[in-house]
């Protein structure tokens, strides 16, 4: 099987010149031959023969723009791919297949797919990508632009399968959440995907993420009460260990003696102080505390 391979092309300007020269050449010089009164057809030949081997030297012409190629095929043989920029010429027969290698992005329609807890989520993505291989592009795939549209959505669904919309554990990744590495996860799939199109994905990222419309405003409530759940364990993780580090200084600093109903007086205390929603009203307390 055949393989990419870069073709070096001619200037094209020399043959410009000689194709050009050729044509009018041969074309003064049969308007000339008409003007005898028995020309001889040797010479008219010649002037014809001249005409064509100027037009097949202007035929074999062709315009290569920057990040483009051209892929020639000499009755269906693959000669190569010719990509330096400018006015270039190769053999008249050859076929020659414009390819662009520039950077394009391709930014995919909302798509409705269940994610790991099976909420239906809207998803979009944008790819840059470019063709660095026209080999593969042109013969491996039938239509590589539409090759590469087809797999970026079939791996974006199967991206957002892999992972749940939202979680409240950091350790996790979610496509809400991490969004660094889901786009490391999608660029990574759409890569394997596209190799064999001759294909390199530049990046990719989600451009759109949220809940279907039907069940948008339900999820948002659990995700709310999911977040207020997060956030209180947190709290009172962080308030059990500042009760700990009151009592642990101020037994070891020898600031007060407490017994067992004074300290579950005083941790109730602090807790009530440290987890409460709204700031406590202090009670100075005159007297005896007995």
């Amino acid at each position: 099987m055949a393989n990419q391979s870069e073709y070096r092309s001619t200037s094209g300007f020399p043959f410009l010149v000689l194709g050009i020269l050729f044509v009018l050449t041969s074309f003064i010089a049969i308007i000339a031959l008409a003007g005898q009164r028995d020309p001889a057809a040797a010479p008219i030949l010649v002037c014809v023969g001249g005409i064509l081997l100027g037009v097949l030297l202007l035929a074999g012409l062709f315009i290569v723009q920057p990040n483009e190629g051209r892929v020639l095929q000499f009755f269906g043989h693959y000669i190569g791919c010719a990509s330096e920029a400018g006015l270039r010429w190769a053999n008249p027969f050859y076929t020659k297949r414009q390819l662009s290698l520039r950077v394009r992005s391709f930014e995919g329609s909302k798509l409705k797919v269940n994610d790991l807890d099976g909420n239906p989520v809207e998803i979009a993505a944008v790819i840059m990508w470019k063709v660095t291989n026209p080999f593969d592009a042109v013969f491996h795939v039938d239509n590589y632009e539409k090759f590469v549209q087809t797999q970026a959505e079939t791996a974006v669904r199967n991206l957002a399968s892999r992972f749940p919309y939202d979680v409240h554990d950091d350790e996790k990744v979610s496509l809400r959440g991490q969004t660094a590495v889901v786009a490391d996860h999608l660029k990574s799939e759409i890569q394997d995907r596209l190799t064999q199109a001759g294909v390199q994905v530049q990046e990719a990222r989600i451009s759109h993420l949220a809940y279907a419309p039907e069940i948008a405003q339900a999820m948002l409530q659990r995700q709310q009460a999911g977040a207020i759940i997060a956030a209180r364990t947190r709290i009172v993780e962080g308030a059990v260990g500042m009760v700990e580090m009151a009592l642990a200084m101020l037994s070891q600093k020898k600031v007060v003696e407490l017994d067992e109903e004074r300290k579950a007086a005083m941790v109730s205390n602090l807790l009530v102080v440290l987890c409460g929603e709204r700031s406590t009203q202090p009670i100075i307390n005159a007297g005896t505390i007995y």
